[in-house]
């Protein structure tokens, strides 16, 4: 062990590097209002990849370094792609929410739709925000031909509103309406749900963000929220069976990958993302590329700093929530999905595979265990409106509108070419873009050529050997 001296020397030395990298929080928020360029002194390389550290300090592994933001503001709204969010309104002393429980379609894949129960047009959500500390109000409509209620999952709220058919209430005739009013004192990533086993396995859940008063420290610039989900809906059918113990389509957010919607992000900002998980089987160990994140979140709320622990996957239970916070330091598209294997595909069934042989004299035969190609894991081919391909050839057939409905998208504009190929599934992107590119991307209308934020050829590609 070190003499007293060292220690009191580490002490003193490591609070004013942490005041002066709380002191600097304010003045890179500054910056980022007026668009100046603030130096980089801070430990933690913030514009490129590297540890920070030493481990336990404030910077290790970006920690404790703040956003942009200035520290003591409200929190940002949260960003939910491919879903809407809302904070209601302010009705007689409440912040009031209206939710219709209905039959929806959703298109999963370009052309490929299901149909299943949700809210207000739309599977899942939409997104609730509100602050702690408020009274919420639910005005619930039953629009569905069943009765339904509604449960508040993870909320500590009066018993008569916890939406337990029977055990607490009435089930919610179809075409009635019952109101659920509490006060919510806890923060973090929540979701609300029927308590009807079966309408939970066919879509309807809520994701219901409960945001402290005055941001957390260290400030976010970005908060996302993801719902991951799976069905089991079989082939040439558009209704997901609930009773099935197996699944074939995992989405985030109500789609799946390639047709997920990245989350973009400027290099350099402090992101949190709040995993859900709402499937009806399986956990999902959330995967992100090219950084390190630190859990400070469950479905219990913020986890004490102290416990925080640092990765790149994190596990995310049936029922759980968990929130992950980096520093967004490596610039580039990178995935995010979960790394069960047989999630990072679309709609592989065994009826129609999974081990395809499309040519009977392929050398690659002779290695036991090949083809290793699932449905729907092949290239991609755009046919002409009414061609179809040929029986042997399983590749996934896209027409030129689902390619606009993959392409099209603003926040995709500048990837590289070619780069749903490799999105599928329970899949995602997370994209770090310079200042100016994402100013380009995301609040302009110009053209952004391929290859603009991840480069077509690497310095060193593959060589045939």
């Amino acid at each position: 062990m070190g003499s007293p001296n060292d220690r009191r020397d580490f002490l003193k030395h490591g609070a004013v590097a942490t005041a002066g990298l709380f002191a600097g929080s304010a003045a890179r928020g500054k910056a980022a209002e007026t668009g100046t360029t603030q130096s980089q002194d801070d430990t933690f390389p913030r514009m490129h990849p590297g540890l920070g550290g030493p481990i336990g300090s404030p910077t290790d592994r970006g920690k404790l370094v703040p956003g942009f933001r200035v520290a003591g503001q409200a929190p940002v709204n949260v960003t939910a792609p491919d879903l809407k969010t809302t904070w209601g309104k302010i009705v007689n002393g409440a912040r009031e929410f209206h939710l219709h429980a209905m039959p929806v379609r959703r298109e999963v894949l370009p052309g490929i739709w299901m149909d299943a129960y949700g809210f207000n047009g739309q599977f899942p959500g939409p997104v609730l925000e509100m602050y702690q500390g408020e009274r919420i109000r639910i005005i619930f409509r039953n629009d569905l031909p069943e009765p339904t209620t509604l449960h508040s999952h993870g909320l500590e709220l009066p018993i008569s509103f916890d939406g337990i058919p029977a055990v607490t209430q009435d089930l919610v005739k179809p075409g009635h309406t019952f109101v659920y009013e509490y006060d919510v004192h806890q923060e973090g990533s929540y979701f609300l749900h029927p308590h009807v086993a079966m309408q939970e396995a066919i879509g309807m859940v809520v994701p219901f963000i409960i945001h402290p008063k005055k941001a957390f420290e260290p400030t976010v610039d970005r908060d996302f929220v993801l719902m991951t989900q799976q069905f089991a809906m079989l082939p040439n059918a558009h209704i997901p069976n609930t009773m099935s113990m197996d699944w074939n389509f995992l989405t985030i957010n109500g789609r799946c990958g390639p047709y997920t919607t990245p989350l973009v992000c400027k290099l350099g900002e402090r992101i949190r993302i709040r995993f859900l998980n709402f499937s009806t089987l399986h956990q999902h160990p959330m995967h992100l590329h090219g950084h390190t994140f630190w859990v400070t979140g469950t479905e219990g709320g913020r986890i004490p700093e102290s416990a925080w622990i640092p990765g790149n996957t994190v596990i995310v239970g049936v029922a759980q929530s968990r929130d992950v916070e980096l520093i967004a330091n490596n610039p580039g598209d990178w995935v995010l999905h979960c790394h069960m294997f047989h999630h990072m595909m679309n709609h592989m069934v065994s009826q129609v595979g999974p081990i395809i042989r499309q040519k009977k004299d392929d050398p690659g035969f002779k290695v036991p265990g090949y083809p290793q190609m699932m449905k729907g894991m092949s290239d991609m081919k755009v046919l002409p409106e009414g061609e179809k391909l040929p029986f042997d050839d399983y590749s996934m057939p896209m027409t030129t509108e689902d390619m606009r409905k993959i392409n099209g998208r603003r926040e995709v504009q500048g990837m590289r070419e070619g780069w749903f190929k490799g999105v599928k599934g329970l899949f995602t992107v997370m994209r770090v873009l310079p200042p100016d590119l994402y100013d380009k991307v995301m609040n302009t209308d110009e053209p952004i050529p391929p290859n603009s934020s991840t480069p077509l050829n690497p310095p060193k590609g593959s060589q045939k050997i």
